[in-house]
């Protein structure tokens, strides 16, 4: 790719540094930011580096040290531009895959990529804007690049996997959905098994020791714990929340393991603890027990799916939960659904008359993260900002922040989103 390192340098200022483990990496070249965006943060928790280019002439003047190992390229008004970017590829001898994005008419999409063709370059399925998440996932699991899940079937018992040291956890970001901004992160276990890959829970929690389950959160709290601390060092304080239930809630020494292992800073944010809302409802004598014994620790309960027993939980006069987390089924589609939307609007105005914030989950529509926004949800959380990922991953979007001086891509995806793109 020698030819690519020949040109002046002129690339986007939003551009993610790869990492030093030689990760796959993609181009990501589209006028619209909210898109590269996007896909940019979708690719990086698989496991992919990018770097963004704000259109094909910023491109094609940007020296390039490392070559891709595929491009993602908008087709806009000016065709032409995208077809000399592909010129430009092929001289320069690419040999990755080249998915165009448009939403332009098919005719003049099947012009640009028959151009590509003819010049031996891999073209890709044209990708029709808007486009959801799970297609470019599809696009990196047909590529076998990154490290998407696993295939669906395989099992394993959590116990082999504890001894092995193979679990780790991953961190999706929350948004604080007023702000535009990262607000927080939720871990979730995973599996890097050496042999199949990245394991979903579905292949290794179904019929889990008890010994085993209180081993996975204990070690929850520990790897949360450390996290913060390694993003304090860059000056960012974020409260993570983690999944534990009640029944191995109430045997964790959570005091000893804050003491052990919390970020001394002045202004640590806390560690969050999500509990089901099916384990917990009827024992809100035990929530309220477990939260005056964790607040001297800084750490606060959260309900997860909140909503699905809304009747009797209502009834209550206070709840001892600082988060109030929807439950997704009322959260994907209330931007266009009018039976959604109002449920959302009565289960927030609960939440923050217990005094909690409400947290949307499971959000891939930036038309039903603005729905939330207009109805008073505090926080969100799902694909549209990002999916879980390494440690690593998620620590350095701050990190970026810190060493540029520009919004997190977590950040800049969420403002996106909510301006209606």
């Amino acid at each position: 790719m020698s030819a690519l390192a020949a040109k002046p340098a002129q690339i986007d200022a939003t551009v993610a540094a790869p990492s030093e483990r030689r990760a796959p990496l993609a181009f990501i070249i589209d006028e619209e930011s909210n898109i590269r965006q996007f896909v940019s943060l979708i690719l990086q928790g698989s496991g992919v580096d990018t770097i963004e280019f704000v259109d094909g002439a910023s491109f094609r003047e940007a020296p390039i040290a490392r070559a891709p190992d595929m491009v993602f390229l908008n087709v806009s008004l000016e065709v032409q531009d995208a077809v000399q970017s592909i010129e430009m590829l092929s001289n320069a001898g690419f040999t990755g895959a080249v998915q165009l994005m448009s939403n332009r008419g098919s005719a003049v999409l099947d012009t640009v990529k028959q151009a590509g063709e003819q010049l031996k370059l891999p073209m890709l399925p044209v990708l029709k804007k808007p486009f959801e998440t799970s297609a470019i996932q599809k696009i990196m699991s047909e590529l076998k690049l990154g490290h998407g899940p696993a295939a669906p079937g395989i099992k394993i018992s959590l116990a082999e996997t504890l001894k092995n040291n193979w679990v780790k956890f991953w961190y999706q970001p929350k948004i604080d959905l007023r702000r535009k901004q990262l607000a927080g992160a939720e871990a979730f276990a995973r599996v890097c098994h050496p042999q199949h890959g990245v394991l979903l829970p579905g292949s290794f929690m179904p019929g889990a020791d008890d010994a085993s389950v209180l081993t996975l959160a204990e070690r929850a709290p520990v790897s949360a714990l450390k996290s913060g601390l390694n993003l304090s060092r860059f000056g960012v304080n974020l409260r993570i929340a983690i999944n534990v239930p009640v029944n191995c809630l109430v045997k964790l020494p959570v005091g000893q393991i804050v003491r052990e292992h919390r970020p001394q800073v002045d202004d640590w944010p806390g560690l969050m603890i999500d509990v089901a809302e099916e384990q917990i409802v009827s024992e809100i004598t035990l929530a309220n027990d477990l939260n005056k014994k964790f607040a001297e620790h800084n750490v606060r309960l959260a309900i997860d799916d909140f909503g699905k027993s809304y009747a009797s939980l209502m009834k209550l006069k206070e709840l001892p939960f600082a988060e109030m987390k929807l439950d997704r089924s009322f959260v994907v589609g209330c931007g266009t659904d009018k039976v959604y939307a109002p449920i959302c609007k009565t289960v927030i105005d609960l939440a923050h008359s217990f005094g909690a914030l409400a947290v949307g989950i499971g959000l891939e529509k930036a038309s039903d993260a603005m729905a939330l926004v207009s109805i008073g949800c505090d926080l969100g959380q799902g694909f549209l900002f990002g999916q879980p990922m390494p440690e690593e991953r998620f620590i350095a979007l701050p990190k970026q922040c810190v060493t540029v001086r520009a919004p997190t891509p977590a950040a800049a995806v969420a403002a996106a989103a909510l301006q209606g793109a």
